[in-house]
């Protein structure tokens, strides 16, 4: 019941949100103009550029989930999927380098994959590290960061480290699929931990340990749910844009209602009270990844930001800035709501809080 009240609530809310777009668009007041002019302008201005910024990688990330859906097998991702555990994490970290996505594409991909064979641990991994651990994203930090190349290469290291860490936490204790139920039923995903199972007609997915491996044929029975019809070329880029045009709705409302918060908050938030905790050791870890977090810019840009920073914060913070940012914030946070339970986004959100600041903290002797 809450979660159809959250849907509905959150329809709603992006109703309202494209009524602003709409508003802007014939140049008429905002529902925040009674701040003032200047503070409007400032709203209007921020909603549209985190919009304009994420809908790009959202159209990415949804093209490529269609692709897998319709021309890659269950099987082929079982194939190249390692079955050890070390050896997933380090594959789910590295994954960033061949497909390198923005984390507000990452979201239905990595959804896809799970449901398609790909164990939910190492999907995590790709989620997290994905966004850092990329050659686009690498490259703009060092552009940024000309006068410090340490800060791109300390970026990459701590992310794939937090990234790893936390897949590990996940295949040890994670017992049930981390995705929502929704219309579609949702894969068995098969690991050497064991096996998550999503149904179309049950709210929790049911967790079947095994001691052994499963069999050949109760994998592929599994997979077979998930397989798409053999047909001609245009129905198969037909069914592929279909799923595509699904995602690019269920994720696009909770980007307009995310990108409407963020910016309302930081066109009130003083950034003065930034730099008067910058000499504080341990609020300016705290105070730059709030600040990531409510900033909610993408992962190939905020690094120009943070170099913004560098006359004022040290190395350590500026790192936990680059880090958190693009695993958790504020907007994707609301996406990875739509597409995972509460309790693993919770746990994911307070995980890589935990190990960013302290990561962060320990290289700062280095940076």
């Amino acid at each position: 019941m809450p979660i159809v009240r959250f849907r509905y609530i959150t329809f709603l809310l992006a109703l309202g949100c494209a009524g602003i777009i709409i508003a802007i668009a014939l140049n008429r007041p905002s529902p925040f103009a009674f701040l003032d002019y200047s503070h409007a302008q400032s709203f209007k201005i921020l909603f549209l550029s985190i919009i304009l910024e994420a809908i790009p990688f959202i159209l990415l990330g949804v093209l490529f989930s269609g692709l897998l859906q319709v021309f890659v097998t269950d099987e082929m991702i079982r194939k190249f999927t390692p079955k050890n555990p070390i050896a997933g994490v380090l594959f789910g970290g590295l994954l960033g380098l061949a497909f390198p996505l923005c984390e507000c594409g990452m979201i239905p991909v990595v959804r896809r994959l799970i449901r398609k064979g790909m164990p939910a641990y190492i999907g995590i991994v790709y989620l997290l590290a994905g966004p850092v651990v990329n050659p686009i994203v690498f490259t703009a930090t060092f552009a940024a960061f000309r006068s410090a190349p340490e800060m791109a290469y300390a970026r990459l290291i701590l992310a794939f480290a937090v990234a790893v860490i936390i897949g590990l936490i996940m295949h040890v204790f994670m017992r049930k699929s981390p995705l929502r139920d929704e219309r579609e039923p949702q894969l068995a995903v098969h690991s050497s931990h064991g096996d998550y199972h999503g149904h179309h007609h049950h709210n929790d997915a049911h967790d079947h340990v095994h001691s052994h491996k499963p069999k050949h044929d109760h994998s592929h029975s599994h997979g077979h749910h998930h397989e798409e019809p053999r047909g001609s070329l245009s129905s198969r880029l037909s069914a592929m844009l279909g799923h595509a045009s699904d995602e690019f709705f269920e994720m696009g409302k909770y980007l307009i209602f995310g990108a409407m918060l963020t910016a309302a908050i930081q066109t009130i938030m003083d950034r003065s009270v930034l730099a008067s905790v910058a000499d504080q050791p341990l609020l300016s870890y705290m105070a730059m990844m709030a600040f990531a977090f409510i900033l909610s810019i993408c992962s190939t840009s905020d690094a120009f930001i943070a170099a913004s920073f560098g006359n004022v914060f040290t190395g350590g913070p500026l790192l936990a800035f680059l880090v958190f940012g693009p695993m958790i914030d504020f907007k994707n946070m609301l996406m990875l709501l739509s597409a995972f339970r509460i309790k693993i986004v919770l746990a994911l959100a307070l995980l890589c809080f935990i190990l960013v600041g302290l990561g962060s903290w320990i290289m700062e002797v280095w940076l």
